[in-house]
Parts: C-alpha cells; sequence; structure tokens
C-alpha cells in the first residue's frame, strides 16, 4: 500500500479571475485557512498545515482557460454576442433581484428603476443590441450610490467580469480541438488534483463552488468533506436551473458538506441550499452556516478561510486521516 493511500488532500478550488500561479494561491489560501484554525484553537496543527502539507494538498486552477482569446466577450459589453450577452442580463436581473429582497433595499425606488432597465418592453433589436443594452444596464448600476456596503467594490467592469465567466460556464460552449466544451475543460482541472486511492477535502469559492459541485457529480473517490464558501449556487434566474445533472443533488461521493455564507456577500442568493439540493442515497445534505460580516467585502476567499467557523470543519477533517 501506497504510504499516502488513506491520508485526506485538500484540494481548493478558485472563482472568477484570470490565470493563477497554483504553488502561489495554494500557500495564501493554506495561509488564511491557518490563521481561521488558530482562531478556531488548533494551534498545534498550523505548522503540518502551512509546511508539511504541501504533497497532500493542491490547487485547481482554471483562470487562464478564460483568457485563451478564442472566445468573444472578454472586453467591452458590446464586443458579446447576442447569446452571451443575454445570459448575462439573466445574470445581472438574477443580481439585482437578490439585493432586492434584502430588508435594506426593499421599496428603493433607485434600484427599482434599475431592475426595469434589465428586461424593458419593447427592448431594441438588431445586431448588437443585447450587447449594447448590457453596457448601459451596467453602467445604470455602477450610478446607483450606496447598493450595500459589499457593492462600493463591484465598479461597472468588476460586475462584468463577475458575470462574464459564471455566463461562458454556463454557456457549455467553446470547445477546443478535441471538442470539449470550456466548462467540461475546467471540471478537468479539478479531477486531476483528486486522487481516487485518498479522501477528499474540497473546499471551493464563488464560480468555484459551482464548478466543484459538478466535478464531484462525475468522480467515484471518496470526499470525506466538501465545503462551499460565498456560492452562487441557488441563484434561481440562470444559475440553478442550468446546473447539470438535474434536478441537483449532493453528490454521492460527498460524505458531508457545509456551505458557508457571509451575510453581506452580495454574490450569495438569499435562498439557503440546505432547502434546494436534494440528498444523495446516504442522505447527505448542506449544512447551511451564516456568518456575520467581518469586514467591508466579504466575498474575497481568503476573507472567509481567515473564519475560524470555516476553518473548524476542515481541520477535523484533515485530523483523521485514517478514517475511510
Amino acid at each position: 500500500m501506497n504510504a499516502d493511500q488513506g491520508k485526506p488532500r485538500l484540494v481548493f478550488v478558485h472563482g472568477i479571475g484570470g490565470p493563477r500561479d497554483p504553488q502561489q494561491e495554494l500557500a495564501e489560501w493554506k495561509r488564511a485557512l491557518a490563521d481561521g484554525a488558530r482562531q478556531a484553537g488548533f494551534a498545534p496543527e498550523i505548522s503540518a498545515l502551512t509546511m508539511d502539507w504541501s504533497a497532500d494538498s493542491a490547487f485547481a486552477s482554471y483562470g487562464d482557460l478564460f483568457d485563451t482569446g478564442e472566445a468573444q466577450g472578454t472586453g467591452a459589453p458590446d464586443t458579446f454576442d447576442e447569446e452571451q450577452a443575454e445570459l448575462l442580463l439573466d445574470l445581472l436581473g438574477d443580481f439585482l433581484d437578490e439585493l432586492a429582497e434584502r430588508p435594506e433595499h426593499r421599496g428603493d425606488p433607485r434600484l427599482a428603476r434599475v431592475r426595469a432597465q434589465v428586461r424593458p418592453d419593447g427592448q431594441g433589436q438588431g445586431v448588437g443590441a443585447a450587447g449594447r443594452h448590457l453596457g448601459s444596464v451596467l453602467a445604470a448600476v455602477a450610478a446607483v450610490p450606496g447598493l450595500r456596503r459589499g457593492t462600493q467594490r463591484l465598479s461597472a467592469a468588476r460586475l462584468l467580469q463577475v458575470l462574464s465567466q459564471p455566463g461562458r460556464y454556463l454557456r457549455r460552449a467553446e470547445p477546443d480541438a478535441t471538442g470539449r466544451t470550456l466548462d467540461q475543460r475546467i471540471r478537468d482541472r479539478v479531477h486531476r488534483q483528486l486522487d481516487p486511492t485518498r479522501p477528499a477535502i474540497v473546499v471551493a469559492h464563488s464560480l468555484g463552488t459551482v464548478v466543484a459541485l459538478e466535478a464531484l457529480a462525475e468522480y467515484d473517490g471518496p470526499v470525506r468533506l466538501f465545503v462551499t464558501i460565498g456560492s452562487p449556487i441557488g441563484t434561481r434566474g440562470l444559475v440553478w436551473p442550468r446546473l447539470v445533472p438535474q434536478p441537483p443533488a449532493t453528490p454521492e461521493s460527498v460524505g458531508a458538506w457545509a456551505d458557508f455564507w457571509d451575510g453581506d456577500d452580495v454574490v450569495v442568493p438569499r435562498r439557503t441550499l440546505a432547502k434546494l439540493v436534494k440528498p444523495n442515497t446516504a442522505g447527505v445534505l448542506p449544512v447551511p452556516h451564516l456568518l456575520d460580516s467581518a469586514t467591508l467585502w466579504s466575498h474575497g476567499a481568503t476573507t472567509y478561510l481567515r473564519r475560524p467557523e470555516v476553518a473548524r470543519p476542515v481541520m477535523e477533517a484533515l485530523a483523521t486521516p485514517d478514517r475511510p
């Protein structure tokens, strides 16, 4: 038997963004997790996590796949083709609908006006119409002061980045020379970091939670713990109905699922995954954990990992290497 067999393997899956240095990101995410672990009382295990786990942990990086230059829609809104722009308008509509349901925005006439712009009656037709409309809506969103604390960091350009990568992933298009679509190639990156002879602990952030959920649905190896942080999986208008397979369920390989979201995270819908996802045959469902906001921008991956509430179940799962 290989000496590593039976040891848990910690795999991180990132969210939106461009190309990354996997080793640098792995080190940063583990340092953040170690900070959270220290606050959770796991001091003796910190050095093992930060110094000795490089062979037992991995960072699934796929941002470069969005940056190939093969697909349109990576620049200004009017460079998107009509289907891409319509997908992004749907995602933007979902985003604004979620904001409108939060107590501080109920009845806000400024937000209501912007929401009405997303899918106006009698929208003009013609080549590039959806892309131009997307650009005007993004500008309108960016111009509304004080939507909430978190959106102060979301300029029109940043919001476009937040929306465009999920839209491209969910489009199930952009095949390479072998015929594998963009979403398949992204999931391939996750599969490469998993070892079916060892129990996995998968920690996924933002768009990465969508990627990881679908990747684990295709995976037969044991997953001791699946942790989702800042997840948009439950976004009702586009993400949720486009997940594969349908209806969305806990992957059969997953033995436990902890879902964390900050109450001030503008990317996370208010509907909890525990009420949406179907259990696997072992009865596993996402266990929800609502966090109180600690920072101005609560959606960052390392912001979540520094929370003791997030670090605790990960460290507990890592501490039992002999459990199948």
